[in-house]
């Protein structure tokens, strides 16, 4: 990459979104925050308040800006933010500098979301939160903090399968794409950039990948075909 290239990648990305659409994220994701306050006020308190997990603000985010991407559906949310919360709970004990233990607990979190197939970036926040929360949550008992997040978590799932259904031209959840015997070969056809530009202009919602990023991911699964091709013998 040349450094014109370089500097051009600072440039932002523009969203594939009609202006209705992203009005309707902001407005479905405020209002989920503030369902989510309501509803944790008024559920049992049991002699310790539950407390909004600030890390749910940035989930908000995906759950209604994008909320066809792999990384918002429900096991992604709250599997991601109870894995991590017991990550940040475990570092915050083992490791008595906070420095550390704040950087093993996004660590550890990350690596657990991913083998667990649960990665939501939001979630490494609750990670990095149950450590420089340290004296707050611990105060309350393990057991406590992973019911927060968990109260929070399972919350603005159910807002989440709530609001978003009810909005024109989503789906929530996503049904996870099954491999499928590949079909019989079909006369080929080149797609252009603008082909995938187009197409992206008529899913009216937040795929968190760029049109360049989509060009590059197609251009390099045509290698691979065509190398996989070169690689079969010709009887």
């Amino acid at each position: 990459m040349d450094f014109k290239s370089f500097l051009k990648s600072f440039k932002p990305h523009s969203m594939q979104t009609s202006p209705v659409e992203k009005i309707r994220s902001g407005i479905a994701g405020g209002s989920a925050i503030l369902l989510l306050t309501l509803a944790l006020q008024y559920l049992p308190q049991a002699g310790l308040q539950l407390l909004i997990v600030a890390s749910m603000a940035a989930s908000a985010t995906l759950l209604y800006a994008a909320p066809h991407s792999p990384l918002s559906q429900p096991w992604n949310l709250v599997g991601g933010h109870l894995v991590s919360a017991i990550a940040g709970l475990a570092c915050a004990v083992l490791i008595p500098q906070p420095s550390v233990a704040a950087g093993a607990a996004v660590g550890s979190a990350i690596l657990l979301m991913q083998l667990l197939s649960c990665l939501h970036p939001p979630s490494a926040a609750t990670a990095l939160m149950m450590v420089l929360g340290n004296s707050q949550f611990h105060g309350m008992g393990w057991q406590w903090a992973l019911y927060i997040v968990a109260a929070n978590a399972v919350i603005s799932l159910l807002l989440a399968l709530a609001i978003n259904n009810l909005l024109p031209g989503r789906r929530y959840p996503m049904h996870a794409i099954q491999p499928q015997t590949p079909p019989k070969p079909a006369p080929f056809i080149t797609l252009e950039q603008a082909d995938l530009a187009w197409a992206l202009k008529q899913v009216d919602s937040m795929i968190d990948v760029s049109e360049e990023d989509l060009a590059e991911i197609y251009k390099l699964a045509l290698q691979r075909a065509q190398a996989r091709l070169d690689a079969v013998p010709v009887k």
